[in-house]
């Protein structure tokens, strides 16, 4: 069987990294997998894909019916808006779509879409918490349950050393923040949190800084340093931090891939206790579970003053991500939902 997907990895986005460990999933598995981008692409990643064995078909949107094999394939999207302009199009041609909703919530255009041409043929949630949300209104739509399928986001632990960073006490201790640039993602209290964290020698390190993030954040205080969206490689982003502070300001995260990243490379996690963190973090163990600002600088401060416990946490962690990403489980997963599409099985090279 081919596996056509709808979109393209790029390297800011949980859907667009999730795109690129999941291609590499199929590929490792021996599964044919096509792209076609939707409707530019970043040639460092076609590099990339390439060199697995993937398959780019780059034309105009208007083409996409010449794509070579499309017709009654399996169609996979991943959080991809794009997808729902061109989904009758893909229905004449007799395709089966899997929609990968990265969010907690259905957009306006997967609504009139499925009104008019029903709903996808299979869905995947990352979370338990996602499902919940999600269910209830994809039922106005026709979904059924049975085509709901809990599919854990695929990660790559080789592209995430662990390597923590070392803190000596009464040093310089940095507290990341990492997301993407959408006001949601930042919350408005984010520098008075750092600010009432109980150690002296407290410093941030965001990346995703805008002007326009700092019309909701404010002026960063002077022990901040704010770079810009991939101004810097992830991993290194993460080798320079010994704690994680994540703060939302209105998204409800579905499964953070930020989440698996830090704790992959070593860097403990403090953030809200809820949504679908509820479900990557063990409060105490791989991380924090904070109800409330206080609790969100208190606990970001204990890591800072015990050393051994953040190590031991980091640990703690980095086994838990190999876990929660075990390939063999997320394979298992994505072949129980191909198996239900009625589709015969090929492992192509």
């Amino acid at each position: 069987m081919t596996i056509f997907v709808l979109g393209y990895p790029g390297g800011m986005g949980g859907a667009n990294t999730e795109c690129w460990h999941t291609v590499k999933l199929w590929r490792q598995a021996g599964w044919e997998v096509h792209l076609i981008p939707t409707w530019g692409r970043d040639e460092r990643w076609r590099g990339r894909l390439d060199a697995i064995g993937a398959v780019t078909h780059h034309l105009p949107a208007a083409e996409l019916e010449e794509v070579p094999g499309l017709a009654g394939a399996v169609v996979v999207a991943m959080c991809n808006g794009n997808l729902w302009g061109v989904y009758g199009r893909l229905r004449k041609l007799g395709c089966r779509v899997v929609w990968v909703n990265c969010m907690t919530f259905m957009f306006p255009d997967e609504r009139r879409a499925a009104q008019e041409h029903g709903p996808a043929d299979a869905y995947v949630f990352q979370s338990q918490f996602q499902r919940s949300m999600l269910e209830p209104e994809l039922a106005r739509i026709g979904y059924r349950p049975e085509q709901g399928h809990l599919i854990r986001g695929a990660f790559d632990l080789g592209e995430f050393p662990f390597c923590p960073r070392q803190h000596r006490p009464n040093t310089e201790f940095v507290i990341g923040r990492l997301a993407r640039p959408d006001l949601d993602k930042w919350s408005s209290n984010t520098w008075p949190i750092y600010a009432a964290i109980p150690y002296a020698h407290r410093k941030a390190l965001v990346m995703g800084w805008t002007e326009r993030l700092a019309g909701k954040l404010g002026k960063p205080p002077s022990w901040a340093t704010c770079l810009k969206p991939q101004e810097i490689p992830t991993q290194e982003f993460l080798g320079r931090c010994h704690a994680m502070l994540c703060i939302n300001g209105g998204a409800r995260e579905n499964w953070p891939r930020v989440g698996l990243e830090a704790m992959a490379a070593g860097v403990p996690i403090v953030t809200q206790n809820q949504w679908g963190w509820r479900e990557m973090v063990r409060h105490g163990v791989t991380g924090f579970l904070c109800n409330g600002d206080q609790e969100l600088a208190y606990y970001t401060a204990h890591l800072a003053y015990d050393e051994r416990r953040r190590l031991t946490m980091a640990e703690a962690a980095r086994a838990h991500v190999e876990r929660l990403a075990d390939p063999e489980t997320i394979l298992a997963g994505w072949q129980r939902l191909f198996d239900s599409l009625g589709t015969a099985w090929s492992k192509a090279a």
